[in-house]
């Protein structure tokens, strides 16, 4: 099947819960052979990856405490800060319609159209003059996907270094040092660009890579109120946003090149009875299996490591399963670290 049907959806509200409520809708609800683009804005949000410890990421007191919202997306990844200077998009559509490639050529042709050379950067960043202006995070179903990012254009850095928490493992592990020596907002490349022309550019880059002039809405005729405002109950509840962090009897953590891991076990009995696994890992299913894997495994390193191989052997994740089992099993006969 290929694309043969595009459309552009752009809100108009700041709500990050609603954003994210609209953006579920679309996902469940893409035709075969369409492609949506969807634009869209926060204002003061925190947006954090499906699998992260929300304390542990965000300054959440200081946030809610000066008028700020902290939300949970779908898709993996680290948190991210979200003013009304910087531009989301997602693109949604059938799992097998969907190119990252072509999708990141979008935004690059944007970009370069409005002067300011781009290029990408790693698996998931696009960057220019060197420095990272838009970070991307992706989700499948079983019969769609989606693809979304940030692209900045004049966010408030001070505030992203305020409410932000990066850990220091990770600082050591990308080489920076701090979050703002590593980002740039387009405006400073340019600056005459303005959200509006950020946007009427990816719309024109959009019609261009696809090959046809998308219909353009504000998606009011496009989904469900009742339908979204459910979603959006979900996306604006204490449970979504922060869960439970109970108390473990063992903690580890570490970070390999795909991203951080904490696991808390709790233990009965010998066994494993729950576990909860935080991660800034692009890939939130791995993650979100993992607990399972381990409940009722008997506890003792080499056990877990067993046990995390059989799991994941024939499954795509065997590499980051043997990172952390390898990890797991180095803890034989150690004291806990």
């Amino acid at each position: 099947m290929s694309v043969n049907n595009t459309k552009v959806i752009r809100t108009r509200t700041f709500d990050p819960w609603w954003n994210l409520a609209v953006e579920e809708y679309l996902l469940n609800h893409v035709g075969e052979g369409q492609c949506i683009l969807y634009l869209w804005q926060n204002q003061n949000t925190v947006v954090i990856g499906r699998n992260q410890n929300a304390w542990r990421e965000c300054r959440t007191d200081l946030l809610e405490s000066e008028g700020g919202k902290l939300a949970r997306r779908l898709s993996g990844g680290g948190a991210v800060y979200h003013d009304d200077g910087n531009l989301n998009f997602t693109f949604l559509m059938n799992r097998e319609d969907y190119d990252l490639e072509r999708q990141l050529n979008v935004i690059l042709s944007a970009v370069k159209s409005l002067g300011i050379n781009a290029e990408k950067s790693g698996r998931n960043d696009l960057t220019a003059n060197g420095r990272k202006f838009s970070g991307n995070a992706f989700y499948f179903t079983k019969t769609n996907a989606y693809h979304h990012g940030t692209i900045l254009i004049s966010s408030a850095f001070e505030k992203l270094s305020r409410y932000l928490q990066v850990s220091k493992e990770k600082i050591i592990s990308k080489g920076i040092a701090s979050v703002q020596s590593r980002v740039i907002n387009l405006a400073k490349l340019n600056p005459s660009v303005t959200v509006d022309k950020a946007a009427d550019a990816v719309i024109r880059a959009f019609a261009c890579v696809y090959g046809y002039q998308p219909t353009i809405s504000d998606g009011s005729e496009d989904i469900d109120n009742e339908e979204v405002q459910k979603l959006r109950e979900k996306y604006a509840s204490w449970e979504w946003r922060y869960g439970q962090t109970p108390k473990f009897d063992i903690t580890m953590e570490t970070r390999f090149p795909w991203g951080g891991i904490e696991l808390g076990l709790n233990l009965e009995n010998g066994r494993v009875v729950s576990s909860k696994v935080y991660s800034d890992a692009m890939d939130e299913a791995f993650i979100s299996m993992l607990p399972a894997v381990l409940e009722g495994c008997p506890f003792g390193f080499q056990n877990l490591a067993d046990r995390i191989r059989t799991g994941f052997a024939r499954g795509n994740n065997r590499d980051f399963a043997e990172d952390i089992a390898t990890w797991i099993e180095a803890k034989s006969g150690k004291d806990m670290d």
